[in-house]
């Protein structure tokens, strides 16, 4: 417990362990400059003469290298601890900026945006094993919900910046601006992150950790692996068109959008805010009750989603669109303590790296099939992702187990 008195029972609640703040400051840093940057990726590839097909292509190896990255971020982290796992991620991800502020060229943003994108794949992993190890079973949910919730603040002020940048210098000055902007914070959240994390390496890691996914297949249970499946269905639902939401919003030089970029990130934090605003109460309910319940809403939402933004053709509707978009992390912090309580407690962080390198590794498909769809019509796309979305969410309603909750002193 961080303190007595009522910011101590505070701290308690919300499960703010000394690490758990560490990783918490070392959010906000990293996000915020990520995010004042990657959201406009789309639209400075396309200014560079790079077209649609390389924003597909943006989208297809952000997927393809989460899933790539996720597993060995899995094992490092098992294997060093989570400490110094997420320092070396932290110093791929600066290289990245650094190349994209000294090179605008879209081949070779794409080729930074191999160490860049990392950052989230690789770092997930580590950050979900930090909060495992750092609460009891009855407060994962809790822990994973707040490092959701503060993960979310600079998702929402980000784009705002970001698009501050490009409305006052254009789309290439404005971008390469917020990616100094983004290095700068990397910087600050490294120093952050190595004062505050405690150091968590395990003893005997080099006898648990994994090297292999084959063998660590063997430990997933078929609980997991329903969740998994279900899970794929839903991401083809959100990929498809993921990275063209922006150009439906936005436009391009000879295609207007009905929104201004200022007005496309006033609509991420909507998104986000909404978000914001069920992580703790929803938490606080799935950490007392059942699981699937939420990760059935959450699913839902995500296959509304792009009927909503088909039928949006002005702010107001974007304004409706974006809060369902929201709301589809309603359940997710959920869905992340459910794959954590059903990984072996000696190999979370590589059964959690595991599930995300088989999710990606499949729905990084859906990406780039997206930049196919979207170049016929925009609709086809919509629609398409919608399809998968009713999939995924009836195989879970129907086959996806459920767990009871924790015990209210468990792992104490």
């Amino acid at each position: 417990m961080i303190s007595s008195g009522a910011f101590g029972r505070a701290a308690d609640f919300l499960g703010l362990k000394r690490s758990v703040v560490g990783l918490l400051g070392m959010v906000v840093l990293v996000g915020m400059g990520e995010h004042m940057a990657e959201q406009f990726l789309p639209l400075y590839l396309v200014s560079l003469g790079g077209g649609y097909l390389s924003v597909g292509f943006l989208n297809g190896m952000d997927n393809l290298l989460g899933a790539l990255y996720a597993f060995p971020g899995g094992y490092i982290a098992d294997r060093i601890g989570a400490k110094r796992a997420l320092l070396v991620f932290n110093l791929v991800s600066m290289a990245g900026f650094a190349i994209v502020i000294l090179v605008p060229s879209w081949p070779v943003v794409l080729a930074a945006a191999a160490l860049f994108l990392s950052w989230t794949a690789i770092s997930l992993p580590a950050t979900m094993g930090l909060v495992a190890r750092a609460l009891p079973g009855n407060k994962r949910a809790m822990g994973v919900s707040v490092h959701s919730l503060v993960r979310r603040v600079p998702m929402a002020l980000g784009p705002v910046i970001g698009g501050a940048f490009i409305g006052a210098f254009g789309v290439e000055r404005g971008v390469r601006l917020a990616f100094v902007g983004a290095l700068a914070m990397s910087i600050v959240a490294a120093i952050m992150q190595q004062r505050l994390i405690e150091d968590d390496r395990p003893a005997s890691a080099a006898s648990r950790a994994e090297a292999n996914p084959l063998r660590l297949w063997q430990f997933m249970s078929p609980q997991l692996r329903s969740l998994l499946a279900a899970d794929i269905l839903v991401r083809f639902c959100e990929q498809i068109p993921y990275a063209f939401v922006v150009i439906w919003a936005v436009g391009t030089a000879d295609r207007p959008g009905p929104v201004s970029a200022v007005q496309f990130g006033l609509l991420r934090s909507v998104e986000m805010a909404t978000a914001i605003a069920v992580y703790v109460p929803v938490a606080w309910l799935a950490d007392r009750g059942r699981k699937k319940p939420f990760v059935v809403m959450t699913f839902i939402f995500f296959t509304l989603f792009p009927l909503a933004l088909l039928h949006a053709r002005s702010f107001w509707p974007l304004v409706g669109a974006f809060v369902l978009r929201g709301l589809k992390e309603f359940g997710e912090p959920t869905r992340k303590a459910l794959i954590m309580d059903l990984a072996p407690d000696d190999r979370k962080a590589g059964m959690f790296g595991l599930y995300y390198l088989t999710r990606d590794v499949i729905v990084s498909l859906a990406a780039f099939g997206g930049a196919v769809l979207w170049s016929r019509s925009p609709a086809l796309n919509l629609y398409a992702a919608f399809a998968f979305g009713a999939l995924g969410t009836l195989w879970f309603a129907l086959r996806g187990s459920d767990l009871p909750a924790a015990p209210a002193g468990a792992a104490e």
